[in-house]
C-alpha cells in the first residue's frame, strides 16, 4: 500500500480520536458526562502545578482569559478548588479535587482497555512494536500540555 504523509497524520490523529471518544463516552457512563478533552489537559496541567489562570494559560499555550474560562468551569463542575497559598496568603492557589483525580483516573483505566482490545486484535508484540517505532520516530516525551493550544492556535491568520 503506498501511502502519502497527509494519510499517516491522518491515521495518528483518527487513532487518537478514538482513544479520546472512548473515554469521553465511558467517563459519561461513569458519572463524569461534563468532562472534555481540554479539561483533562487542564487537570493534568494543575496536578502538575499550574496553580493560577496565567501559570495555566503558559501550560495549555492559550490566553489567560481562556484558562480562566477553563478553571470557571472545572471549578463549577467540581473538577478544581481554589484555595490559600500557604506561602502568600494574599494569592489564591489551584488544585484539582477528589473528584477531578476520580476523573482522570477513570479515563486513564478507560484508555488502558482500549490498548488492551488493540493489543488483543493485532497481538502484544506488533502493538509494543509500534510503539516503540512511534516513539523513536516523535521522541520519548509525553505530549505537552499545551497541545490544545497549539492544535487551536493561528486560526485568524
Amino acid at each position: 500500500m503506498n501511502r502519502s504523509g497527509p494519510d499517516l497524520a491522518l491515521l495518528l490523529l483518527a487513532g487518537f480520536r478514538v482513544l479520546v471518544d472512548e473515554a469521553i463516552t465511558g467517563l459519561a457512563e461513569l458519572g463524569h458526562d461534563n468532562v472534555r478533552p481540554v479539561h483533562d489537559f487542564a487537570l493534568r496541567a494543575i496536578a502538575n502545578g499550574a496553580e493560577s489562570a496565567s501559570e495555566l494559560g503558559r501550560s495549555l499555550s492559550i490566553t489567560k482569559q481562556s484558562a480562566a474560562r477553563t478553571i470557571a468551569v472545572l471549578q463549577e463542575r467540581g473538577y478544581v478548588m481554589s484555595g490559600p497559598d500557604p506561602r502568600d496568603a494574599r494569592r489564591k492557589r489551584l488544585q484539582v479535587t477528589a473528584l477531578g483525580f476520580d476523573a482522570l483516573h477513570k479515563g486513564e483505566a478507560i484508555l488502558d482497555a482500549r490498548r488492551r482490545r488493540w493489543a488483543e486484535q493485532i497481538g502484544h508484540e506488533r502493538l509494543e512494536a509500534l510503539e516503540d517505532e512511534l516513539a523513536a520516530l516523535v521522541g520519548e516525551q509525553p505530549v505537552r500540555f499545551d497541545a490544545a493550544g497549539w492544535m487551536a492556535r493561528d486560526l485568524a491568520t
